[in-house]
């Protein structure tokens, strides 16, 4: 049994971390510069992130590999260091996972490849799964409890993301799609789309993370749950929505917003339940609180769906500004 089946049948509801690149950007990374990088060029400030999260109470940490393709990281001449960069990623998580007093489940992010897939554009399914595999040995060697493949939004990617990982590790697989346009992914997939596919390749979680808002995250999550049978349902959504509040980009989700968020979540059946864009370890705290039923729920309406967020603009913030 691994690690994963373990901890989701001891708890009622897993609680994921937060954004990555919120705390980088805090902490000194400038926009334009590989994250993955900072796994060897400054591990002490990565591990102070993830040791923050786990101390608000999550059960799982991604590592700081969401862009660790070697597609990615040819933007910035490191193709030739895949696997260093991910086995770092995730070794510098699972050393602070071990630190902890409970069980702490280690996920090696894998963002998309940032190509469109034939007949859309160049790459090739082969050459998309071979990327993935590629990322995946990384992450396994790095200590990682599972293969968390995120942002996705076309299908096709989704296969062979999950076909390069089997390639390279038995680890379990988690996938989720980012749902920002008008309650679809970029390529147009539903929710219940995404859970019937996933569940006929086996994985063992799907979700969505990211996107234009809560309302549709909420929507998207309850679609894939009504598909996918028995396989644990994951949330990561941002939190709120970005506003510019002079120079600066902001989220609009209070910690009291997200917390009655996950109470609807839980209350809906999801098993895993974080957040994304702009969440910080006080927003995951007041989260767990809640959950754990030390805090109340706070007494907040539920959005509704605006599709307000225009999708270009979606995919330039996306991951975590």
């Amino acid at each position: 049994m691994s690690r994963w089946v373990e901890l989701l049948e001891a708890r009622d509801v897993l609680m994921a971390d937060g954004a990555m690149g919120t705390r980088l950007f805090a902490t000194g990374l400038t926009a334009g510069d590989p994250p993955e990088t900072w796994n060897v060029d400054h591990p002490d400030r990565i591990r102070d992130i993830h040791r923050s999260y786990i101390e608000a109470g999550s059960d799982i940490i991604l590592s700081n590999s969401f862009g660790g393709n070697r597609h990615r990281l040819k933007l910035h001449g490191l193709q030739d260091r895949v696997h260093e960069l991910n086995a770092a990623a995730a070794a510098n998580a699972r050393g602070i996972a071990d630190e902890a007093d409970r069980p702490i489940l280690v996920a090696g992010s894998m963002g998309p490849t940032g190509e469109l897939l034939q007949p859309l554009d160049d790459l090739g399914a082969d050459d998309a799964a071979d990327a993935f595999a590629e990322q995946a040995a990384g992450l396994d060697a790095g200590g990682a409890d599972i293969l968390w493949l995120e942002t996705m939004s076309a299908l096709s990617e989704v296969e062979a993301g999950v076909r390069g990982a089997r390639q390279a590790s038995d680890l379990p697989i988690v996938v989720t799609l980012s749902y920002d346009t008008a309650g679809r992914t970029m390529m147009g997939v539903t929710g219940q789309e995404a859970g019937a596919f996933l569940a006929e390749l086996g994985v063992a979680g799907i979700g969505a993370n990211c996107g234009a808002n809560l309302a549709d995250t909420e929507a998207a999550v309850a679609a894939i749950r009504a598909a996918a049978g028995d396989i644990p349902v994951v949330s990561k959504a941002n939190a709120g929505i970005p506003v510019w509040r002079g120079a600066v980009l902001e989220y609009d989700a209070t910690p009291e917003i997200l917390a009655a968020h996950a109470h609807r979540l839980r209350e809906a059946g999801i098993s895993v339940i974080g957040a994304c864009c702009g969440s910080t370890p006080e927003h995951l705290a007041y989260v767990r609180q809640v959950l754990d039923g030390d805090l109340p729920v706070p007494d907040i309406e539920a959005p509704t769906i605006t599709h307000t967020v225009e999708p270009s603009r979606t995919r330039q913030r996306r991951r975590d500004i």
